[in-house]
C-alpha cells in the first residue's frame, strides 16, 4: 500500500509555506473539524497542541479560543479568527501575528482539496526572532504535511 502524503508548496513569499492534500470528503465535513478548536488536537501534525482550553465549540469570524501546547516546554495561547467564510477558509492568529489558514476547494466527485498555509510575512521583530531561534520555518512544512494527512485519515475514516 502506498504511503499516504502531502504535498508541501514551493512558496515564493518570505516567511510563509503551505501545503495541500485531496480528501474524499465534502468540504462541509472538514470544515465542521478545522471550525472546532476541541479538534485540533486530533490532527495536529507538530505534537505541540496539548488541548483545546476556551472558546465556543464552533469558531466564527472574530471568535477567540485558547489552547495549550507544547514546544519544550508547556504554554497557553489565545487564537483569534481572523478570516471565516463556512466551508470554503478559516484563518486565525495570535500573539505573535503570524496566521494558520485552511482553504477548501471542491473537487468533485465528493473530493475537497485542502491547503494548509503558514504566513508570518508581515509580523513584528519580536516574533521574526522567535521564528528564527525556533527553527520553526524549517520545520513547519513538514508538520503541516502530517496534519493533512491525519486530517485526511479522519474524515476519510
Amino acid at each position: 500500500m502506498d504511503q499516504i502524503r502531502a504535498q508541501i508548496l514551493d512558496v515564493d513569499y518570505p516567511n510563509t509555506a503551505a501545503a495541500r492534500i485531496s480528501i474524499k470528503a465534502p468540504a462541509s465535513k472538514i470544515f465542521d473539524l478545522l471550525a472546532d478548536p476541541n479538534s485540533h488536537a486530533s490532527f495536529d501534525g507538530s505534537g505541540t497542541i496539548t488541548k483545546s482550553l476556551s472558546g465556543p465549540k464552533r469558531l466564527y469570524l472574530g471568535a477567540k479560543f485558547g489552547m495549550a501546547m507544547k514546544i519544550k516546554v508547556p504554554y497557553r495561547i489565545t487564537n483569534t479568527v481572523v478570516e471565516f467564510e463556512e466551508g470554503h477558509k478559516i484563518t486565525w492568529r495570535h500573539l505573535m501575528m503570524w496566521t494558520w489558514s485552511y482553504e477548501l476547494h471542491d473537487l468533485g466527485n465528493g473530493v475537497t482539496q485542502v491547503t494548509e498555509i503558514f504566513d508570518a510575512h508581515d509580523i513584528p521583530f519580536y516574533a521574526s526572532w522567535w521564528l528564527k531561534k525556533t527553527n520553526s520555518l524549517a520545520r513547519n512544512p513538514k508538520w503541516m504535511a502530517k496534519s493533512l494527512v491525519r486530517l485526511k485519515a479522519i474524515c476519510e475514516g
